[in-house]
């Protein structure tokens, strides 16, 4: 432990967690997926959307979608395209064809009822150890130990003075994350938990940022090992690949064509994408669009028939 790390006392922990505690009671956001009334199916489809996509970009999505399908058997029942045109733009697609796979998965499975134990929610087609997790415990109360992005990089400043999460998620971390969780022996100390995974994640999203954190804002800025420490810079960066000119746009800009008009020729596809403008200056090589084009259809994207790409 470094000199300027914070003892990892119980004293310790408990303060930290009942400042942030606090500062959620006053300062969480108000998202629709976390209204009392919303259903378990709800928050799994707000958990989906939210991957790799920023809250504002989900919400009127979110909404529009449970008008939709509002449940399980309903979405179950819907076409793939009309699946992947309801996603429109939020990106990352193909989470839209595991929640509709989900979907007729519980149906099957579970008469339509999203189970509440995360081992039956692992066992469902697209959901991972944070998804079943977070389910668990935002939508039944289960105070299951909830680790994402946001929530790995508070505990590693807060706790133990590092500047972010490492690259991928270590038992070290998955440690610290259990022994940061409230006692759950009473019905206080549940509920606190399952505050506690979600206070944790909104001080990561709106003040201990990835970028430009809002330390003066923070709750816990004098218990904070990384302030302490002079604010290091982490250890190992993430490396992130820029958006233009990448096969991710050329996919989203075929995409887009895809859901406005159902289907394209191959032989227009190019002038009629670009005629999009959401390629912007890019100009793709032909070896991008056929590697964006194989894409889609072998991820059940799209389907190729006589030269024609088509929603599925």
């Amino acid at each position: 432990m470094s000199s300027t790390e914070h003892p990892l006392t119980q004293d310790h922990v408990s303060a930290v967690r009942a400042r942030i505690l606090d500062w959620y009671a006053n300062n969480g956001r108000d998202l629709p997926w976390r209204d009392p009334q919303t259903t378990a199916w709800g928050v799994l489809v707000s958990e989906v959307m939210l991957q790799q996509t920023q809250v504002s970009r989900v919400w009127d999505s979110w909404l529009a979608w449970m008008k939709r399908w509002p449940g399980p058997a309903d979405l179950a029942q819907a076409e793939a395209s009309d699946v992947l045109i309801m996603w429109g733009r939020l990106g990352y697609p193909r989470r839209a064809l595991r929640l509709h796979e989900t979907a007729k998965a519980v149906v099957a499975q579970h008469d339509g009822i999203l189970p509440a134990d995360p081992e039956l929610l692992l066992d469902l087609p697209g959901i991972g150890e944070y998804t079943a997790a977070a389910v668990s415990s935002f939508a039944f109360g289960i105070p299951e130990v909830v680790i994402d992005t946001n929530i790995r990089r508070v505990h590693a400043r807060i706790f133990t003075g590092k500047g972010a999460g490492a690259p991928s998620l270590t038992a070290a971390e998955r440690k610290l994350a259990a022994r940061l969780m409230p006692d759950t022996s009473t019905d206080q100390g549940i509920n606190d938990a399952n505050t506690w995974n979600v206070a944790a994640m909104e001080l990561g999203a709106l003040i201990c940022t990835a970028r430009a954190p809002k330390c003066e804002q923070c709750p816990v800025m004098q218990q904070c090992a990384w302030v302490a420490a002079g604010k290091p810079e982490p250890e190992t960066v993430a490396k992130t690949q820029s958006w233009n000119g990448s096969d991710r746009q050329v996919r989203g800009a075929i995409m887009g064509v895809l859901r406005a008009q159902g289907a394209i020729d191959v032989a227009t596809l190019q002038t009629t994408v670009e005629a999009t403008g959401r390629l912007g200056r890019h100009v793709p090589e032909t070896s991008q669009w056929d590697r964006a084009v194989n894409g889609l259809v072998t991820d059940g994207l799209a389907v190729l028939d006589d030269e024609v790409l088509a929603l599925p």
